[in-house]
């Protein structure tokens, strides 16, 4: 982080301030994804049925590279998206209720957490393992076609870069210098199958050597890290000059899943993850350095907690969408 001092103040603590926000949403949402689940654990019950996966431990990766966005770019996530929906600019409130199955959510409730959509910051995400590459492209496509110098993101696992999807997304992006950057979040995991038993090279960024493209790996530990070489990414893209890869190396503070007994993870990985927690070292890095002070700090962390705390009484307090919403928006050509 040795250019930290050179990034203004409030671009700091605006990192700061949005990372310390998708971190409270996250172990708020939890809380309340376990209500009704526990002593024994049903995944149908409580107010949030179904699977969750959080993004606790990886939010300099969305951070990092969402702050050089604009509206009109594109993100395309995965099932672990809500670090990368808060860092887009997603309505929280729409996103929350979305999430509890609301009819005031983001897709009237029909979506849940994996798959968001905001027409208006650009933003989407799938549970399909590997589908953001080629959306991605297709974003990259059209903003070729209309001169426009917007860009796309694609998020992707470590495990989602084993599959066929990332490669040919990768090699038409680079054949055709489509603006897409292509972002891989190496936590080490894909499930439960650790990296080095699933792909054959130690690092995902060198795979854009057989593309011709830029490949980079990075430490997510490091926000500014992130940040300068999402930068550069983004502003070669925008230049018209191509694709990018960028591998980021973060650490699962959760399991796979809200409900995972991690029985397959040692003991060591869960001591890593806390020490390399990336949120608490950039708050040590702001106080150490004299960028920010524990007041400051703290205003922020209040602000977090109260938008959050709105948007969870938000989605509670809405209503669910009627049954007859079951028959709307399923077959072509209809409602």
């Amino acid at each position: 982080m040795e250019k930290v001092e050179e990034i203004p103040k409030e671009t700091l603590l605006e990192i700061y301030k949005v990372m310390h926000k998708i971190r409270t949403y996250e172990e708020t949402l939890a809380k309340w994804y376990y209500e009704g689940k526990t002593p024994r654990f049903d995944i149908s019950a409580g107010p949030i049925p179904g699977e969750l996966h959080l993004s606790s431990g990886q939010e300099s990766a969305a951070v990092g590279v969402c702050l050089h966005l604009k509206p009109e770019d594109a993100v395309v996530g995965t099932h672990r998206a809500h670090h990368f929906a808060i860092a887009k600019g997603v309505d929280l409130k729409k996103m929350t209720a979305e999430i509890f199955g609301k009819a005031t959510g983001l897709s009237g409730g029909k979506g849940g957490h994996m798959h968001l959509f905001d027409a208006y910051q650009n933003f989407s995400c799938s549970g399909i393992v590997g589908a953001s590459f080629p959306q991605a492209v297709g974003v990259g496509i059209a903003a070729k076609l209309k001169g426009e110098d917007y860009v796309a993101v694609a998020v992707g696992g470590d495990g989602a870069a084993n599959q066929g999807t990332f490669h040919e997304a990768l090699n038409l992006a680079a054949i055709w210098k489509l603006p897409v950057i292509f972002v891989i979040e190496d936590n080490s995991w894909a499930i439960s199958v650790p990296k080095d038993k699933s792909t054959a090279v130690s690092k995902n960024s060198e795979r854009a050597a057989a593309y011709g493209i830029p490949g980079v790996s990075v430490d997510g530990t490091d926000v500014i890290a992130v940040y300068e070489v999402a930068k550069e990414a983004v502003e070669r893209a925008r230049r018209g000059e191509g694709p990018s890869l960028i591998e980021i190396k973060v650490y699962r503070l959760r399991g796979h899943f809200e409900g995972d007994p991690q029985h397959y993870r040692p003991k060591e990985d869960f001591e890593l993850a806390k020490q390399k927690d990336p949120l608490l070292n950039f708050e040590k890095l702001l106080l150490e350095k004299g960028i920010a002070t524990e007041e400051e700090l703290n205003k922020i962390k209040e602000e977090n907690v109260k938008e959050v705390q709105e948007a969870i009484d938000f989605a509670v307090n809405s209503p669910y969408p009627e049954p007859e919403e079951a028959l709307k928006g399923v077959f072509a050509g209809g409602e």
